[in-house]
């Protein structure tokens, strides 16, 4: 019985090097190498870096007072609400109670006028980075777009520890034929500032994740937010033109599917 002969040193160095070509287009941990049977020391510690700032974004605090102040010296009309978490901790352990407002929150939103086209939520959700980073040249290009076309804009909230569903609260509060929630997704290994959005017709408080439609990896290094707001608005119009979003607006749509997912925040 022949043996293959063993690979060429060539061949092996050919292939090293078409893999290291394509660690330029990724973040992912392709062609890392090894030491024996164990990996590279710097591979090691690049991991160990990577993981510590994914736990970071989850556990850091949001400074709410100086984005509300930024947002309000770009004209947004800003309310900052906290869900019924009472902090970081309960937060992590009951996503419940991430879902709804306080009562303290409940009320501040009472207060402002109802019955606008769309309302918008921040929400700190699992990356207090990704609203650092991305939230404010996000707002700038969704705001301009959406007037463009005629839509009227709530009142901006500002959610501490908040979660996807208390957008359902929010929007049916204000009574908003359609609301959009951005938040922080949950860190990844080689992205922890990405911003989720996510877009619900008529919300209302016990919605499904299927009623929605999402736009992810909102980031400098994923979907810039330029782009991100041309995406968001884009189905913003076909959900006032099928008065729906999610499963159903994909159904309607003929296959040309806008993402339907469960929320990673």
């Amino acid at each position: 019985m022949m043996r293959d002969d063993p690979p060429h040193e060539s061949d092996h160095l050919a292939v090293l090097d078409k893999l290291a070509s394509l660690r330029r287009f990724t973040p992912a941990r392709i062609a890392l190498g090894r030491s024996g049977s164990g990996q590279l020391t710097e591979t090691s510690l690049r991991f160990m870096l990577d993981h510590a700032r994914a736990r970071d974004a989850v556990h850091a605090t949001l400074d709410f007072d100086s984005i509300g102040q930024l947002l309000r010296e770009r004209d947004w009309s800003v309310v900052a609400v906290r869900s019924a978490a009472a902090d970081r901790a309960e937060y992590l352990r009951r996503p419940d109670l991430g879902r709804r407002l306080s009562p303290e929150g409940r009320l501040a939103i009472e207060g402002h006028r109802r019955g606008d086209d769309v309302a918008i939520i921040a929400a700190d959700g699992l990356s207090a980075s990704a609203i650092e980073i991305n939230l404010q040249p996000l707002l700038d290009d969704l705001r301009q777009l959406l007037l463009a076309r005629g839509l009227t804009i709530g009142p901006l909230v500002l959610v501490e520890q908040g979660r996807v569903a208390i957008g359902d609260e929010i929007g049916e509060t204000l009574g908003a034929r359609l609301v959009v929630v951005l938040i922080g997704e949950r860190p990844g290994l080689s992205a922890a500032d990405s911003l989720g959005a996510y877009v619900t017709w008529r919300p209302r408080i016990g919605m499904m994740d299927a009623s929605r439609n999402c736009i992810s990896n909102i980031r400098p290094a994923g979907l810039p937010p330029e782009e991100a707001a041309t995406q968001i608005v884009g189905v913003i119009e076909k959900a006032f033109k099928h008065a729906v979003t999610g499963v159903q607006l994909n159904d309607l749509r003929g296959g040309e599917a806008i993402p339907v997912v469960g929320p990673r925040e």
